[in-house]
């Protein structure tokens, strides 16, 4: 029997890694897959070493108190490997982590194959020399990647995003609107304050605050909020409650609540990129501790922090960092979109133009033959 280590740390790595371990089980129904990920991949019969939940942390700080955790998870995963070697190692973002996991593969000579880049276009550029030298093959899901592991000779290929094969909504927005029990009549707004615990806690109360004065100076508003997997739902009910708001709180169904809105408040991650597929225009807001923020604004060098911004090359929505990031400038960014008709379809206009930057679907097979071809080798 094969078999596939894959580590996921975080939501959108467990998305990814799921489609991946599907496609790989239609190439070969006998791998068998263990590793770090979440209920996605659990679903499509990972044996979850280590839940990603419990290692989805932003910063330098928030790493240092989950230290304890993430190395017990590095731990065990070491031993697997000692123990056990896989016939493949497949490693989803994550870098700090999955690098170091890396030089212990390598010197078991274990095949590494990495989907999904570190963000080295942004920060921490000679990481393409590390990589270069521990990993057998580099995939990446934007093309403006290639080139800068091509510099330094890396084996890459662009295989196109993943979510476009996923990013769609079942249900027309009169459908979805009457399953989440919205009222058609009144303009939708989508609060989306990421996966992770520790971010929902800093960007959720401004949005909400945001969502208050927003209810105050336009009374035909409405809001929602998906909630992603592991997340407390009383703990986000309780600041909702605080806040003195009304605000729909449903699990997953992220597309369909994208789908139902006019517009969306969005946290820089992932779900920019969803939102923008879905052409839904949006605010992106970003929060994360002070010494942290200190600490990134010496060491990145991108313009922009929003991916859909980074992906077209120019600031199609706005964004508002650390200080800006409060209740009364999402508010002011929001209304906007929602009061001015030809900022509204400018605004969608380009965002509609970012399906095509991302290349073709397909994307969860094309890894899964490079993958498969390399088992064993």
């Amino acid at each position: 029997m094969k078999r596939v280590l894959i580590v996921a740390g975080e939501a959108s790595g467990d998305l990814h890694g799921s489609r991946l371990v599907n496609a790989l089980l239609k190439i070969d129904p006998a791998i068998h897959f263990s590793g770090i990920g979440g209920e996605k991949m659990r679903e499509e019969g990972v044996e979850i070493i280590f839940p990603a939940s419990e290692l989805a942390v932003v910063g330098i700080f928030e790493v240092l108190l989950h230290f304890r955790i993430i190395f017990a998870a590095f731990q065990r995963l070491r031993r697997l490997i000692g123990e056990e070697p896989p016939d493949l190692l497949i490693l989803i973002d994550y870098p700090d982590f999955n690098l170091r996991l890396a030089r212990i593969a390598k010197k078991k000579e274990i095949p590494i194959l990495y989907y999904i880049s570190p963000q080295v276009w942004a920060w921490r550029k000679k990481r393409v020399k590390m990589i270069a030298r521990l990993v057998n093959r580099m995939v990446v899901v934007f093309p403006f990647e290639v080139p800068i592991y091509q510099r330094e000779n890396v084996d890459v290929e662009f295989v196109g995003h993943p979510l476009l094969d996923v990013v769609q909504s079942n249900l027309s927005q009169e459908e979805a609107s009457k399953k989440f029990e919205l009222d058609s009549a009144k303009v939708t707004i989508g609060l989306l304050p990421g996966s992770r615990k520790g971010e929902v806690r800093r960007i959720l109360p401004p949005m909400l605050e945001a969502a208050k004065i927003l209810g105050e100076e336009m009374n035909n508003v409405q809001f929602i909020v998906p909630l992603a997997a592991g997340l407390p739902e009383e703990e986000v009910r309780a600041m909702v409650a605080k806040k003195g708001i009304t605000v729909r709180i449903v699990h997953g169904d992220i597309y369909e609540v994208i789908n139902t809105c006019f517009c969306v408040i969005v946290a820089s991650g992932t779900a920019t990129l969803e939102t923008a597929l879905m052409a839904k225009p949006m605010v992106i807001v970003y929060k994360i501790s002070f010494l942290t923020y200190l600490i990134g604004r010496m060491m990145i060098e991108v313009k922009n922090i929003g991916m859909v911004n980074i992906v077209a090359g120019k600031e199609i929505c706005p964004e508002l960092i650390q200080g800006e990031a409060n209740p009364r400038r999402i508010a002011q960014e929001t209304k906007k979109i929602v009061q001015n008709p030809a900022l509204y379809q400018r605004m969608q206009g380009e965002l509609k133009g970012i399906r095509e930057k991302l290349g073709q679907p397909g994307a969860s097979f094309r890894v899964a033959q490079i993958a498969y071809n390399m088992i064993g080798q």
